[in-house]
């Protein structure tokens, strides 16, 4: 069964997502910049360089709107949402530097504006910040659960690290890296909800799966924006490949067309050697045999088990319909 999702601007829809949980996202900002605050030269800079390039706040507003749904948001619901933030922040600056990235969100990174140096440095007192506002909540399960996650996004950058270097080009360890990366962080934002308010740790599988879910889908569509060139985006076409990173689109065109020359340049992405002329060639093979259709199915298809989800088990009208249109705003978005 579809569930009927309007067909709003992204604007829409952040609205709509956000209506419910308004108040309390307000506490959660004001929480979280506190946190990312410091009166000394250096650090005080470069804490509010970060704070002066904050995305949506994605993140934070699916903790509150998983909270809302199971309960009613409380003190550790804020403290866990600000940790996670502050830890999914920590995690970006150390990638920017481990990818030698001079972008983030379209802008300078923190790496670019000062140095590695002060951006390792920086991410180690942001996850420090981190473990400080988690202990707050008083929830040992919570904290567990944060830990936990840390291990995971460090494993995962691994995995991807490592894939770089075989010569493999597994679908499956695709979606093995975005398990272990961006959807464990969304399926730790719907467990942290839940669990804030109440909810029992071995009783919330069908919540997590559907952050498990949110989150591919949010992966899938993020390098799906690596085909096309935006200014919005923050990053140039094919980057990803520069990066060393193959992705579903380009995977699914190597598996289903085998071309000898492709399998070449899909190597030199690897390796590291690849050339941008060479991306492009890639990037175009990509387009030309359905691989942005492909990747595109595969959103649809977890965007529908998401709606059932939503279907089935979410009663307030309001938080339902500010899930679907999460949903419909992740899978949609043009940036």
């Amino acid at each position: 069964m579809t569930t009927f999702v309007r067909n709003f601007g992204s604007m829409d829809y952040l609205n709509q997502i956000k209506a419910p949980i308004e108040n309390e996202l307000q506490v959660f900002t004001d929480m979280f910049n506190s946190s990312m605050t410091h009166p000394d030269g250096l650090l005080g800079q470069a804490l509010a360089h970060i704070r002066a390039r904050a995305g949506k706040r994605m993140r934070p507003m699916l903790i509150l709107l998983m909270a809302t749904h199971c309960g009613c948001v409380n003190e550790a619901t804020l403290y866990a949402a600000v940790g996670l933030e502050l830890l999914h922040t920590a995690s970006l600056l150390h990638d920017d530097v481990v990818d030698e990235a001079s972008e983030r969100r379209g802008q300078p990174s923190l790496n670019a504006t000062f140095d590695n140096k002060v951006a390792v440095l920086v991410g180690d007192y942001v996850l420090s910040t981190c473990l400080l506002q988690v202990s707050k909540t008083h929830n040992e399960v919570i904290f567990r659960h944060i830990a936990e996650l840390g291990r995971t996004l460090s494993n995962g950058e691994i995995l991807q690290l490592n894939n770089h270097a075989a010569n493999g080009l597994s679908e499956r360890i695709y979606f093995d890296v975005i398990h272990k990366k961006t959807a464990a962080l969304f399926e730790a934002c719907c467990a942290l909800g839940a669990i804030s308010v109440g909810k029992d740790e071995h009783d919330i599988d069908e919540i997590k799966e559907f952050g498990r879910n949110i989150g591919t889908i949010f992966q899938i569509r993020d390098d799906i924006f690596d085909y096309y060139d935006s200014k919005e985006i923050g990053k140039p076409t094919g980057n990803d490949m520069a990066e060393g990173k193959l992705t579903l689109p380009v995977l699914y065109a190597l598996n289903t067309h085998p071309d000898e020359a492709m399998q070449a340049l899909a190597k030199k992405v690897k390796s590291g050697e690849v050339t941008a002329d060479e991306i492009a060639t890639l990037v175009r093979f990509a387009k030309e045999h359905g691989g942005i259709d492909y990747a595109a199915r595969k959103m649809d298809e977890i965007s529908e088990a998401c709606y059932r989800f939503i279907e089935s088990n979410v009663k307030l009208p309001d938080v339902a319909d500010a899930l679907r249109a999460y949903v419909a705003y992740l899978s949609k978005r043009s940036f």
